[in-house]
Formats: C-alpha cells, sequence, structure tokens
C-alpha cells in the first residue's frame, strides 16, 4: 500500500530532505561545496561537493560512515538548531577556510576537519561538546564554542587555546544571544580578522534576563529546564563586544544601543550594527579593531521601526558601503550614499559582493522574488520565470536557487561561462500535485491564494472554507512556488476550499503596508482576512459556502486563528490555533516592542492586542495545540488562555503534545496532526 501523503510529509520533514542547500562556491570559481541528505526520507545531512570542470559531484562526509549519525548534543547546539528551525541532523552547518580547502564542522559535540582536496575526514580532540566551529581565513586555527568558552585549535599541532573563559554563571563568549537567534536573524557570535590572528567577539551575559522553567508534565521524574526567557517589558541579556587576540590581548568595542544586529570583518575592517530597545534607530559603525573605538557610518530612522535586512551591511573592493534602507516609499539599495533601485522595487535581501558587483533579491511583484545584480551604477534582472528565487555569485560563477508555481520542486542551476550544471535535489515527489490561483481579492488588492479540491467542477458544489493564513510580520505566506501550498492541497483535497492570504503587516509590499500594524496586532490583520474571504467569495460565487468557514495556523497564525473566533463568530464556525501567541506580555522582546512599543508605556495596546480578556466571547468550536517543550511561543500561552475559557464556561479542546517544540519534526506526531485537524474541521463544519 502506498504511504499517505501526511505521513511523507513528515516523514520528509515537509519535503525538505535531500534537497541541496548551504552552498559555498570555491573562489576560482570551479568547486561548489553544499549539504544534502542522502534520500528525501533520509534526515542524515552529509557534505558534497561539485566539480564544474568534471561535472560530478563527490560525496564528502557521511555522518553514518563516522559512526555519528544518531545524535547526542549538547544544549546549546540544540538550541541553536530550534532558532534556525533546522529539522534535519547530521552535517547541518559547517565553515571553510578562505580557500575552502578544508571545511570544520561539529556532530554530537564532536569538532570534525575535512580536508576538501583529499576527501580526509579526522576528529580533533576537545576539552568539552563544540558548537559553532569555524576555520580561521588561512585554515590554519578552527575556533569553537565549549561551555560558553571560545576556544581556538592549533590545527597543525593540536595546541588548544581557550581564549575566553565566563566568568560567571550566565556568561557566555562567542554565542548569539536569544534574541539575536530568535529575532534578529544573527546566528553566530563571532568573527576572525582576514589576517586570522584576531577575532570579534561576543560577549553575553544573561544573568539580567527572567528564568522561566518548562517541566515535561508526562516525565514528572525529570526536572524543569530553565531558560533565559526576556518577554515584552523585562530585561534582555548584555551584550558587549571584545576584539580578542591570539597574543591575548583583549579589547573593548563600546557601543551604546541595547541589540548588537550583526557585525563583519573585511580587509576594511570591522563593521557593526547596532540598535536601540525602541528599534526606531540602525547604526553602521566602523570599528578600530586596535583601540575599540566604533566611528558612525550611517544612520537610518523612522518613526515605527526600523528593519533589519539580511546580507548588509556590506562593501565594494574600494570600501564603499552596501546599504539596504526605506526612501521613497521604497525598501532600495543603497551604494554609498546614493539609493540605486527604484522605490517599486522592494528588495529583500543583499547575497554578496563579488567584486564591484552586488548580487541582490528583490520584488516588483510581491508574490515573486527575483535576482538582480548592481555593478557600476546599472541593475539588471539576472531571473525572469515567475518564481521565488536566490543565490550566491564568486568569481563570475553564478549559482541560482529557484521554486516556481507549477512544481513543488526546488531546482539548484550553476552558470559558469558558457557551463549550465545543476545539482541534483534527491527530494521525495510529492502525492499530490497544487492547483493554485494566484489572485488579488479585496478593497486592498491582497495577495491570495486558493486551492480547490484536485477533482472539484466549479460551479458544481459549494464547498466548505477553510482560511490558511501565517498573517504576521515578517513572514510571507502567498509566493509563486508550489512547495508553499502542499500541505494547504492537501486540506483542499478532503473537501475545502482553502483561501491563503497577505494581509497587512506581511512583508514584499513595502514599507507602509508592513507598518500598518503599529501599535494593533490584532483588527488589520483580521479584518483583512475577512477582506480575502469575501473577494475570494465575489470570484467564486458558485464554489464557496461562506455559512461554512474556518481558520488555522500556527504561531502567529495560531493568534490569528483563535483571534478570529474570538471576535468574528459571525463568520468564522471553527478555528484551529497552534502554538498561539494568547498574550503579548509573554512573548519576546525585540519582536514584540518593535510592533506595540514598551508594555509599560502601552498597556491598553497590549490589552487590544492579546487573548485572554476575549474568553468569554467563543460561541464556536476551537482546537488549542501547544507542544509543552516550547521555549519561543511558551505552553502559558494556550494554557492560560483554555483557562480563561474555562472560567468563562466556554467550551474548548486543548491538545498538549508532550515533548514537542515550536516545531513539530517528530514523524508520528506531524503525520497524527493532519489526521486529527481534518477530523476536527469535518465535524465541526458538518462536512460528510
Amino acid at each position: 500500500m502506498s504511504e499517505s501523503f501526511p505521513r511523507l510529509y513528515a516523514r520528509t520533514r515537509r519535503f525538505t530532505l535531500g534537497v541541496p542547500r548551504g552552498f559555498t562556491i570555491a573562489p576560482g570559481g570551479d568547486r561548489v561545496i553544499f549539504l544534502r541528505s542522502r534520500s528525501g526520507t533520509d534526515p542524515v545531512t552529509c557534505l558534497w561537493e561539485l566539480d564544474l570542470a568534471a561535472g560530478a559531484e563527490r560525496l564528502v562526509v557521511d555522518p553514518t560512515a563516522l559512526g555519528a549519525a544518531d545524535e547526542d548534543l549538547p544544549a546549546e547546539e540544540r538550541a541553536r538548531r530550534e532558532r534556525a528551525r533546522e529539522q534535519a541532523g547530521g552535517v547541518v552547518a559547517y565553515s571553510t577556510d578562505a580557500a575552502v580547502a578544508s571545511a570544520a564542522f561539529a556532530l554530537s559535540g564532536g569538532l570534525y576537519l575535512a580536508d576538501l582536496k583529499s576527501g580526509a575526514v579526522r576528529r580533533v580532540d576537545t576539552p568539552g561538546p563544540v558548537v559553532d566551529p569555524r576555520l580561521s581565513p588561512d585554515g590554519s586555527r578552527v575556533a569553537y564554542v565549549t561551555g560558553g568558552a571560545l576556544h581556538v585549535h592549533h590545527v597543525p599541532t593540536g595546541d588548544d587555546l581557550a581564549l575566553a573563559t565566563p566568568e560567571a554563571e550566565g556568561v557566555t563568549y562567542g554565542l548569539a544571544e536569544f534574541i539575536a537567534a530568535e529575532e534578529l536573524d544573527r546566528m553566530r557570535g563571532y568573527w576572525w580578522s582576514p589576517d586570522g590572528t584576531a577575532l570579534l567577539v561576543e560577549r553575553a551575559d544573561e544573568s539580567p534576563v527572567q528564568t522561566w522553567h518548562i517541566a515535561d508534565p508526562a516525565n514528572p521524574s525529570k526536572p524543569p529546564t530553565s531558560i533565559a526567557y526576556p518577554s515584552a517589558g523585562t530585561p534582555n541579556a548584555v551584550v558587549e563586544l571584545l576584539v580578542l587576540g591570539l597574543d591575548g590581548s583583549r579589547t573593548a568595542v563600546p557601543f551604546d544601543d541595547e541589540y548588537l544586529v550583526t557585525a563583519s570583518w573585511d580587509r576594511h575592517g570591522p563593521l557593526i550594527v547596532t540598535m536601540p530597545r525602541d528599534q526606531k534607530a540602525l547604526r553602521v559603525l566602523a570599528v578600530d579593531p586596535a583601540t575599540g573605538a566604533a566611528e558612525l557610518v550611517r544612520e537610518d530612522t523612522d518613526a515605527a521601526w526600523v528593519d533589519v535586512i539580511l546580507g548588509v551591511p556590506a562593501r565594494l573592493s574600494d570600501g564603499t558601503l552596501v546599504w539596504v534602507a526605506d526612501s521613497e516609499g521604497g525598501r532600495r539599495l543603497v551604494v554609498g550614499d546614493a539609493p540605486v533601485t527604484p522605490p517599486t522595487l522592494q528588495v529583500r535581501e543583499v547575497l554578496g559582493v563579488d567584486g564591484d558587483i552586488v548580487l541582490f533579491r528583490a520584488s516588483g511583484e510581491p508574490t515573486e522574488v527575483h535576482l538582480w545584480t548592481w555593478s557600476a551604477g546599472t541593475i539588471t534582472p539576472v531571473t525572469s520565470e515567475p518564481g521565488v528565487h536566490s543565490g550566491q555569485l564568486t568569481n563570475g560563477t553564478l549559482l541560482i536557487i529557484s521554486q516556481t508555481l507549477d512544481s513543488p520542486a526546488t531546482t539548484v542551476q550553476v552558470r559558469s561561462g558558457d557551463r549550465r550544471l545543476y545539482i541534483d535535489s534527491l527530494a521525495e515527489r510529492p502525492k499530490i500535485e497544487p492547483r493554485v490561483s494566484l489572485i488579488r481579492t479585496g478593497e486592498r488588492e491582497l495577495s491570495t491564494a486558493v486551492l480547490l479540491p484536485s477533482g472539484h467542477v466549479p460551479g458544481s458544489k459549494r464547498l466548505p472554507v477553510l482560511m490558511d493564513p501565517y498573517g504576521g510580520p515578517h513572514a510571507q505566506r502567498v509566493l509563486a512556488s508550489g512547495r508553499m501550498f502542499l500541505e494547504s492541497q492537501w486540506f483542499a483535497d478532503q473537501g475545502f476550499a482553502v483561501i491563503v492570504a497577505d494581509g497587512r503587516g506581511t512583508p514584499g509590499r513595502g514599507p507602509a503596508f508592513e507598518r500598518e500594524v503599529l501599535h494593533d496586532m490584532a483588527s488589520p490583520v483580521l479584518e483583512d482576512q475577512i477582506d480575502a474571504l469575501h473577494g475570494v467569495a465575489q470570484l467564486y460565487p458558485d464554489d464557496l459556502d461562506l455559512s461554512r468557514v474556518a481558520i488555522k495556523g500556527w504561531s502567529f497564525g495560531g493568534f490569528l486563528a483563535a483571534l478570529a473566533v474570538l471576535r468574528r463568530p459571525d463568520v468564522f464556525r471553527s478555528a484551529i490555533a497552534g502554538a498561539p501567541v494568547t498574550d503579548w506580555r509573554l512573548y519576546d522582546t525585540a519582536y514584540t516592542e518593535r510592533y506595540l512599543g514598551h508594555p509599560d508605556e502601552h498597556p491598553d495596546v497590549y490589552d487590544r492586542s492579546s487573548l485572554t480578556a476575549d474568553a468569554e466571547k467563543l460561541e464556536t468550536p476551537l482546537l488549542l495545540i501547544h507542544g509543552l517543550a516550547d521555549d519561543n511561543v511558551v505552553a502559558a500561552h494556550t494554557l492560560r488562555l483554555s483557562s480563561a475559557l474555562l472560567a468563562a464556561n466556554r467550551p474548548h479542546t486543548f491538545l498538549p503534545l508532550s515533548g514537542v517544540t515550536h516545531m513539530t519534526p517528530q514523524e508520528v506526531v506531524a503525520e497524527n496532526l493532519l489526521l486529527l485537524q481534518v477530523k476536527f474541521l469535518k465535524q465541526t463544519l458538518k462536512v460528510v
């Protein structure tokens, strides 16, 4: 008997296993290093090399052959993977030297080095479990973190130097603190100097942060896990920067702002980006590594908030700053002091600078993300096929990663001169093909996807409706990528018309559209879901049954689903809220305060955007789902809402998931969650 979609979806980690990722192009442009598991159901990620001249792939590191496939991860690595939403195992991250001749990586806390020319792999003895190993540019040393201390291993001699050791409990060197990793898209905490004689290192002190305890009720003999969680309005970790020399020198790099957004160190020197707690300014600072003095290079401000864009700051060969800033209603690429892209092209990310060529991602149409280059004052499109594209550029070799609406597959093309090579994806092929119609609908012409059952004949019957949004800031669901809609199509094939809509606050349509949720995370996002629903109903008048509308979502989408049935039961007759944020005072500082401000200054804003006070309004079925091991949206959110519903005598269903975090990578859990949700929807909407 063939495997069901829910089981295959779970086993393949949503069809991400076997997809190539984590690319590094060698400086000569003749080799590409990348990560990929050996099949679409194999969760063990391997390290590979593509030789462009030979046109052949070579397996460099197979963790199974090293006896390290069954992982016993240190707590810091488990936390890093949770922040990165990493669902696979094996070699999930690696670093190389500047020549891409060697690679360093961690497996089960062990440090490994791979010679990329010979293929030889060896384990290095370390005084403790290893997190985030990074080779020096010349490959002679590898830095890593163990027990919160930053160490440097000398490859030729095997000597190990503890460069910085925590002075007290709660202090770490070289690790990104929770807020940096979860909300600022910074997963690293140290950077090598180009000559390999020093490192720019984060020192984080979490002792001011409140301690929360996450218990495992299914195993009462197991002690709770303690985490430092900075909820809105409470203290953050104290973050400092130091230049640590291999000669023992230690130079402080003082800065005044609360958040260290990112840092880099190229041949022109270190650059850091900082941001105050209210997130209304971004400051780029050039650092003198000898003295630690930081000079302001650029400052951007916004009355609402500033956005962190990946890939910047960067620099051209002569040191000219490459940046992204909001200007004239658009998010624009800036070279030097001048915007070089039109306001109508929304820049998403800078992917790299190859000499004086800037490769970046940008959107004209919000549902598509294309590759562009800037060079000598001219911007040039690299991709044209509708879809979502990313890539890399090194020494003229261009790697393009593409997803399109007509296929759930990811393709990876390498262009070098006249040659065109492909890196194979070994992902399983889904058993369904998304039938997606991308439209603009409603008063604000919202980007919306409509999916109908595979066998549905238009106009033949009215279908119950399932709204399937994320709907919140910093994430976009409606994209021209077939793999974005696999789960939605499966729900459609169970007999629903599925609608996915990106409302105000979501990216891709410019800064003003994103800032519509300032000081109100509830009203705009809910209004837009209803607007999209009615807009789709006008286009499909004979296919949607508006008397049977449900909504489901996870995380912010879970908040939106619960919000919908609590405040608009006239529209939504059923909801599934997975890991919902129910009280924004319980969510973290950087995300929450960016949009709602400080809770002490805006208590009414938090009250309007939270759900617990609405418990007595529940009139329709609500299924709450939450992983009890979730350290991002802690289970207290759902437990408090459930208690309030009980106190208000409002029936509801609560499904606690023992041992499950904010992700649900466990195969049986992920499979049965899909099946249980469909059963709940069919029962509550009376689908036969």
